[in-house]
């Protein structure tokens, strides 16, 4: 594979991870899971429990799991191909999905706070009709 082709896979394959990612550790649809884990982490008495269940909390930690996954199931590897390519390519792709997962959460903010803004501004037009 050219270093082209290997770039072009990295920021690919980072897509996925990031979205599992983010998905797990912050939408609605993995809430209860989350709650849970969350509690479990912070009350459990051993400590590879209480790291256990927080990898379910964090979508930086969880990024790691999710990469070992697709690197297993893509067989992705980045400048070598032996285990030194693996290593490369599965803490690159951590960080570009994390990449990915901040400038979405920046959006996500962004979008909230308009949303937030236009309220407030049909309530104050609201109050001035009446």
């Amino acid at each position: 594979m050219t270093i082209g082709t290997q770039i072009s896979w990295l920021f690919l394959l980072a897509l996925p991870i990031a979205c599992i990612s983010w998905t797990v550790t912050h939408e609605e649809i993995f809430r209860e899971p989350r709650e849970y884990c969350l509690g479990q982490s912070r009350r459990s008495k051993t400590f590879i429990k209480r790291k256990f269940f927080y990898v379910f909390t964090c979508e930086y930690c969880f990024s790691h799991y999710v990469t070992i996954l697709i690197l297993v199931i893509s067989r992705y590897h980045l400048l070598f191909n032996d285990w030194r390519g693996y290593l490369f390519a599965g803490f690159s792709l951590v960080w570009i999905a994390n990449i990915y997962m901040g400038i979405y959460n920046r959006i996500r903010i962004n979008l909230k706070k308009e949303k937030l803004e236009t309220e407030i501004k049909e309530e104050e037009v609201k109050k001035l009709q009446e």
